[in-house]
């Protein structure tokens, strides 16, 4: 049986509208269903991010995962990470993670994870839709075998020590001073706090979450305000983190963005001084600029491409022994401490790099000069626009036009109904063109 509700991140969708508390029950039924694994008591544990839904879901959740004999320890406002780590540090047997990462306040999504902290396999979801499907009645615990749910109240401490320990046990950050975006989303607590236990004088913005406003106007889908912040009050370093805190870009000193290709290349070539890089190349999708795969070639490293996603990353990674990797969208993947992209973390290292260079980070995270990439979006209603006639002529005129000059990409999101066009080349022009011819052929039979 395929997936049909679990995409490249998880199940996401509008809140109360693809993510009902009907489903969010069913899918708390079925992922305990699978990952009851012996005769003890199964645990699970939730995290969520600020959205106003997270609470309905959480409760909607718990709700069936107690119904079939499951205990459940809820965290409370967690970075994905968190509930990644303390997965497999708490012994459970699944974790849960409440939030829509990156998008609005009005959608919402349930990520989970095994009992090793990594997220599940295509084979693993598919056994959960396939129960959710079902009929699930006959497999409800008995009155006393039913289980109990409880707040654990130590979890940003844990956290916070973990994404310390990344570091060297001497590591400071004296004398820096920090803008951290929280996106008003879940690391509001845990960044700042951890990021002034390292030294650093923190400046904070978007770390007043109402419940509609994460990811509005703040984080790293819309770094402007972080941008204008390091600019006003003269920071060393800006860290713009997403809703969930799983991605990270970086501002420098000048108030300009430093995007996830620049920041793998940072990491990689600082592992590969240090004798830490686990093989001399790194892992990314087909979206990083081609510029970084040439600056990796420069230094002796290579990039293997995976498509997007960083479970496809990881993956990548896993299989073939390398411990860094990521996506130019901001995931870092550091697998030497973490199972999924941890935003905080990658952060901590960038500033370690920064701080033992006594450079700006101007200077110490431009490694190269991207080309040119221009990237749209076009929203559809329903049906497979790439598959329209048109659409398909109009994609191999354009790729005759770029011919050996650059590169296109067009592909549907994992997460939402949009269609991305993304061009690259040497000339900016002829990018934009047919970057343009495509996005009119898709966009006249999206609506």
């Amino acid at each position: 049986m395929g997936r049909k509700l679990f995409g490249t991140d998880g199940i996401r969708g509008r809140a109360n509208g693809t993510i009902t508390p009907e489903l969010a029950l069913r899918v708390g039924m079925a992922a305990g269903l699978v990952f009851q694994r012996g005769d003890y008591r199964h645990r699970v544990v939730i995290g969520k991010d600020t959205r106003l839904s997270g609470y309905m879901i959480e409760n909607a959740l718990v709700a069936g995962f107690t119904s079939v004999g499951m205990d459940v320890l809820l965290l409370g406002p967690v970075p994905t990470p968190a509930v990644a780590m303390l997965t497999h540090s708490m012994r459970a047997d699944i974790g849960v993670m409440i939030s829509a990462s990156h998008n609005p306040y009005d959608d919402n999504g349930i990520k989970l994870f095994g009992p090793d902290g990594y997220k599940l396999s295509d084979e693993l979801e598919a056994r959960i839709e396939e129960l959710i499907a079902g009929d699930m009645s006959t497999k409800l615990a008995s009155p006393a075998s039913m289980g109990r749910a409880k707040r654990i109240e130590s979890v940003h401490a844990r956290y916070i020590e973990y994404a310390k320990r990344t570091l060297p046990r001497t590591q400071s950050f004296d004398g820096l001073r920090v803008v951290v975006d929280c996106a008003n989303g879940a690391a509001y607590r845990v960044a700042p706090e951890a990021l002034w236990e390292l030294g650093c004088e923190v400046i904070t913005i978007g770390d007043k979450p109402d419940g509609f406003n994460i990811n509005h106007e703040v984080g790293s889908t819309a770094p402007e305000a972080l941008m204008a912040k390091v600019r006003e009050v003269r920071a060393d370093i800006g860290i713009a983190l997403d809703g969930d805190a799983d991605r990270v870009l970086i501002v420098d000193e000048k108030g300009r963005l430093v995007d996830g290709d620049q920041l793998m290349a940072v990491v990689a070539e600082s592992f590969k001084e240090d004798g830490r890089l686990a093989r001399d190349g790194i892992v990314a999708t087909v979206m990083s600029n081609l510029a970084l795969e040439r600056h990796l070639n420069s230094v002796g490293l290579t990039l293997d491409r995976t498509p997007v996603g960083d479970r496809y990353v990881l993956e990548h990674m896993r299989a073939n022994g390398f411990n860094v990797g990521g996506e130019q969208s901001g995931h870092l993947i550091l697998s030497d401490y973490s199972t999924t992209g941890d935003g905080l973390v990658a952060a901590l290292q960038v500033l370690a790099v920064v701080q033992r260079r006594q450079r700006p980070v101007s200077e110490v995270c431009h490694r190269f000069d991207a080309l040119p990439q221009i990237l749209k979006n076009v929203r559809y209603k329903n049906g497979r626009p790439l598959e329209d006639d048109g659409v398909i002529k109009a994609i191999a005129a354009a790729e005759l036009k770029l011919n050996s000059h650059g590169r296109l990409l067009i592909r549907p999101s994992g997460t939402e109904p949009v269609i991305r066009v993304m061009g690259e080349g040497d000339d900016r022009d002829l990018v934009e063109a047919v970057v343009n011819d495509v996005v009119e052929a898709v966009g006249a039979v999206a609506a």
